[in-house]
């Protein structure tokens, strides 16, 4: 087995973009990562791969800190020393994650060979949606709009309790302020209103073929009336109307009512994730 960590981000894209392509919605992060040109300086992130002796791509590993390390292997090519080997690597470099996102099983696979079965802790449980077309389904009361500069006076609010119920890191108010306001005019962030606003939901990533959809929020007093599940179907049915073949989202594993509420609109389970933090440093 050969560890090799990319300094040039062509090569990298070049040798993993095909092999994350073949699961394109599980892949979805990574994938649109790459496409979107986030990763502007190859020496801030970890950009690397495993090797069988054949050379052949057994594992891939991507991360940004302080974000988790992301992890792949393509279908039939599971191997513990692979992921032995990228544990040892991390350590030889000393590039330390804080956290592992990747598909149950393979992330505390990798947990136990990086720290071991006590040097983690399991912090989130998600669910990947997939949505392939839109059925017909009883639209609620109001109408979809973008995003407006007026917006701005609560939508920071609202992506903060966003973070609070879905324990994500939060950000202050004009952190927020600031990253929605780069939404302007870009036709990516949805507002329901009825009388006034009272849902959102954003376009967040691109893939070939697919587009993911996050930041869904309903403020509490404005839940239970079936806005965010009319939100989610406008905005599923606008990027497929934009070309997209499927739309993907994320759904709190332990959180039955939202799953429910995008089922109702033809999403289904495609897999479950967890990101699990770790202890040390």
């Amino acid at each position: 087995m050969i560890f090799r960590r990319y300094g040039d981000i062509d090569e990298y894209k070049g040798d993993v973009f095909d092999i994350l392509l073949k699961e394109e919605d599980i892949n979805n992060l990574p994938v649109s990562i790459i496409m979107d040109n986030k990763i502007e300086k190859a020496d801030d992130w970890l950009l690397s791969t495993v090797t069988d002796e054949f050379g052949d791509i057994v594992l891939i590993a991507q991360c940004a800190k302080p974000f988790p390390l992301l992890l792949y292997e393509p279908p039939g090519r599971s191997d513990p020393v692979a992921l032995k080997l990228l544990a040892s690597e991390l350590s030889r470099i000393d590039f330390a994650p804080s956290a592992v996102m990747t598909v149950t099983g393979l992330g505390r696979r990798f947990a136990d060979a990086y720290c071991g079965s006590g040097g983690y802790k399991k912090h989130l449980s998600l669910v990947l949606m997939r949505l392939d077309k839109l059925p017909e389904y009883n639209k609620a009361p109001g109408f979809c709009r973008m995003l407006t500069e007026e917006d701005l006076a609560f939508t920071p609010s609202w992506e903060q309790a966003f973070s609070v119920d879905c324990r994500l890191p939060v950000s202050d108010l004009s952190e927020n302020e600031e990253r929605i306001r780069t939404r302007l005019d870009k036709d990516n962030h949805f507002i329901w209103v009825d009388g006034e606003p009272v849902s959102q939901a954003v376009f967040g990533r691109n893939t070939p073929n697919g587009a993911v959809i996050n930041w869904v929020y309903t403020p509490p007093q404005f839940r239970g009336r079936g806005y965010a599940t009319s939100l989610v179907a406008e905005v599923s049915q606008t990027l497929f109307d934009r070309g997209k073949v499927f739309c993907c989202l994320f759904a709190d594993a332990a959180n039955p009512v939202s799953r429910g509420v995008y089922r109702k609109l033809g999403y289904y389970d495609v897999q479950v994730y967890e990101e699990l933090k770790f202890l040390t440093g």
